[in-house]
């Protein structure tokens, strides 16, 4: 089994929350206690996890240098779910499923900040290449702080044929494109949605724009072009939230 290196208050308690095996909890002497640390403390010892106090010079070489927040555990490495895994629960008792398709992000702490939000946004999972593509390192999950404990992540061989198997599933396929044909809020997302995001730079290829029934932008009134894309995902996704909201009748 591999072993990933966890580490700041919000990923840890996450995963020790969602039952992720743990190895070893680390907590720096220097750490202050509070209720966060307690809660931390509190989880591993129910589970029997052993706690080592070591100095802030270690957990800072043990990080890289990373923000640590005087806390570190060493668990399992998170898995990458298969498409079924994501696509069955998104489509099942009557569910409007709403999936992320990132095609091409390459900063990790852009993916661990979009999955953070696509847990906010009760995203039923996220599909990423296998090239060209940040995966599910240490950085992108102290950036998700802890949501990649909830948010299934599947990794694909090639995003334009999943797009298709999408569409055979029920899924509507929106991309977001700088120039794109339409408002992001004049379209209609309560029903089976998948929303496309392209790599920061580049955006959305071209072969797998073709394979999108719609195109949608972001109106830009300021001097720049376009929003960093963990910033245009968030966008995207609570119109999505609000509008089935509105649609369930709540406000």
């Amino acid at each position: 089994m591999s072993i990933q290196k966890i580490f700041g208050i919000n990923p840890v308690l996450e995963a020790l929350k969602a039952g992720r095996p743990i190895q070893r909890l680390l907590v720096a002497r220097e750490r202050r206690a509070d209720r966060h640390l307690a809660r931390i403390i509190e989880l591993a010892k129910e589970r029997n996890i052993e706690i080592r106090h070591a100095g802030r010079e270690e957990l800072d070489a043990e990080t890289g240098g990373a923000v640590h927040q005087g806390v570190m555990a060493l668990g399992a490495a998170t898995g990458y779910a298969s498409l079924d895994d994501i696509i069955i629960p998104a489509t099942r008792n009557g569910v409007s499923g709403l999936l992320l398709v990132l095609d091409g992000i390459e900063d990790p702490r852009n993916l661990g900040a979009i999955i953070r939000t696509a847990e906010a946004a009760a995203v039923h999972g996220v599909i990423i290449p296998e090239r060209r593509s940040a995966g599910l390192t240490e950085a992108a999950f102290k950036a998700a702080a802890g949501a990649l404990e909830y948010v299934p992540v599947a990794k694909v061989t090639n995003i334009a044929r999943t797009l298709d198997e999408l569409k055979k599933a029920g899924f509507w396929i929106f991309g977001a494109e700088a120039a794109g044909g339409s408002i992001y809020w004049e379209v209609d997302f309560t029903g089976h949605v998948a929303i496309v995001m392209g790599g920061e730079g580049r955006g959305t290829r071209r072969l797998v724009l073709e394979k999108c029934d719609y195109i949608i932008s972001l109106p830009m009134l300021g001097r720049l072009s376009s929003l960093n894309v963990s910033a245009a995902t968030a966008v995207i996704l609570y119109e999505v939230l609000r509008q089935r909201r509105l649609k369930a009748g709540r406000n």
